[in-house]
This record gives C-alpha cells, structure tokens and sequence, in this order.
C-alpha cells in the first residue's frame, strides 16, 4: 500500500481550502504563497498585492500559517510591511503562537500538518480606495525556518 506524502495531504487541504472558502461572502482577499521544502529564508519575501475598492468597510485581518508536526518552535514571528496607495508604509511585527506551552499545535489539522489563521488586525478601514501591497518576511533568529509550509493573507468582512 502506498504512503501518502506531506505534498499529497497538502493537495487535499489546498483543494478542500478551496471548496470551503468560495462561498465565503466576508472574504476580499485570501491568498497562500507556498514556502519551499528546504525551509523558509529570511530574504524569501512574500508579497500580495490588493486591490480595495471599497475603502468604508471595517475588515479584519489574518495571517494563515501552515506547519508540519515537526517544527521546531512554539511560534513564528512575522514582519508584515504594508504600501498604501498613496505611498505611505506601516511596519508590524505579529507572534503567531502555533502550539501551548506544553507543546499541543493550535491549529485544526489532519495528520501531521496544521492550519492557523491568526487574526493580525481587527475592525480596520482602509483610508482609501487602491492597490495595497504587502510584504511578509519571517523574523526568527534562524536564517532558514524548517517545516512552515505556507503563508498567506485573509482580509474580510468584519462582522
């Protein structure tokens, strides 16, 4: 009988992600950068662009983070840069916590992957309407974090 891999289980949720979230009438924007398997490097920086149309909405947003059984840390920190339209950038740092302290992962999973959406910013009105860019970059002490295998950006409807 065959093993399934990690790539084989991270198809399915990627197709189940799908299924699920396209009748998500909060969502603006998701989108989920697939991290190699060698590890995430510092210098490997991600990027979204976003395009808000209507600027009056409250929204939230998250940060999705995948992991394998294996990794390492009990958390990730993040640099998340922000571009408006109008030129001026933001600048955070987010501690997406990823497992307890006694080491039991947060996320929903299936086998040995996990899936977090960690909300980053709540009941936020972007100040006009345009193209946001944004870039997020890992802020670990390692150059090379193992065992994150993506990371992507929820922007939604607050309620």
């Amino acid at each position: 009988m065959n093993k399934i891999t990690v790539k084989q289980i991270a198809f399915l949720f990627m197709v189940s992600a799908l299924f699920f979230t396209s009748c998500d009438g909060k969502r603006i924007f998701e989108k989920n950068i697939e991290i190699p398997e060698t590890g995430w490097k510092t210098d490997n920086i991600l990027k979204f662009d976003v395009d808000i149309k209507d600027p009056s909405s409250p929204t939230n947003f998250f940060v999705n983070v995948r992991n394998a059984d294996g990794y390492p840390y009990q958390n990730l920190y993040l640099f998340i840069k922000t571009k408006f339209p109008n030129g001026k950038m933001s600048n955070d740092t987010l501690d997406c916590i990823l497992s307890d302290e006694k080491g039991k992962w947060l996320g929903s999973g299936m086998g040995d992957i996990y899936d977090n959406q960690i909300l980053f910013k709540r009941n936020v009105r972007f100040p006009v309407a345009g193209t946001y860019s944004f870039e997020i970059q890992h802020g670990m002490r390692a150059d090379i974090v193992p065992l994150i295998m993506d990371v992507g950006l929820r922007i939604a409807k607050a309620e």
